[in-house]
């Protein structure tokens, strides 16, 4: 009776065991859908894949400019200020307009007005308080310049109508896509590339594409050359363009295939 038990005990082991193979083997060679057989990593199951990223770049010659100008002035009163503030900017916004400058790319982006104080010293060490001198009125304007070849004569006649602060020059393109689209392409072959040459060195080679993203990315700051924008005169402000960058970076993750 013993032996019995014994014997039906050894017979469940057996048929276990047996099971336990079939579904080992069966997750070490699973079909990915495209009859091709792929490796598990794991006791899991999960596919193995390979993941890379991919950097595209590409480059451009900018074809306008974001100009940021500004008006500073100052008077006893604020309203003083403020009055030759007003007459200086009008003066300025009227000369960009006649020099073809369009309304759509004329922008206030600032304006303030700012007591000014003056702290006199003290002779005993002790704090006196300060005295109010007067106020600065500062009027922000920025201009998108199409036609580079006229900024160099824009900036020029707007320093010379009353611009007295600038918070820089920022060369672009109005339409970009082209130039991404092909920075783009450069990605996803650099990662193709990538994927390839490591499946190679691991001796296995890559399977399905499973996912395929891209990072945000910002242009780079124009990289200055000797070319200049025209031949500026002795009274214009020489301007470089320069050309402007596009990065690219993608992620993807291939199947390794068996």
């Amino acid at each position: 009776m013993m032996s019995t038990r014994i014997a039906r005990a050894v017979q469940a082991t057996a048929i276990a065991a047996a099971f336990s193979g079939a579904f080992a083997a069966a997750a070490l060679a699973q079909d990915n859908g495209n009859g091709e057989k792929t490796r598990a990593d794991g006791p899991r199951g999960r596919q193995a894949v390979i993941k890379v990223s991919g950097e595209g770049r590409a480059t451009t010659a900018p074809d306008m400019a974001i100009v940021q100008l500004s008006v500073v002035k100052n008077g006893k009163t604020a309203r003083e200020a403020l009055d030759a503030n007003n007459a200086a900017i009008a003066e300025v916004l009227a000369a960009l307009r006649q020099a073809g400058i369009a309304d759509r790319d004329l922008q206030t982006s600032g304006f303030s007005i700012n007591p000014q104080y003056h702290y006199p010293p003290s002779d005993d060490g002790g704090s006196r308080p300060p005295e109010l001198v007067g106020y600065q009125v500062v009027n922000g304007v920025t201009v998108r310049v199409r036609d580079l070849t006229k900024l160099g004569e824009v900036i020029d006649s707007s320093v010379s109508l009353g611009i007295n602060q600038a918070g820089g020059i920022e060369f672009t393109n109005d339409k970009p896509d082209a130039v991404i689209t092909e920075a783009r392409k450069a990605a996803v072959a650099d990662a193709i590339g990538k994927a390839r040459v490591l499946a190679e060195a691991a001796g296995v080679s890559l399977g399905r594409l499973i996912e395929l993203s891209e990072q945000p990315s910002r242009p780079e700051p124009p990289v200055p050359f000797a070319r200049m924008a025209k031949e500026s005169t002795a009274d214009e402000v020489p301007i470089a363009t320069g050309e402007n960058a596009y990065n690219v970076t993608v992620n993807v993750t291939f199947a390794i295939s068996q």
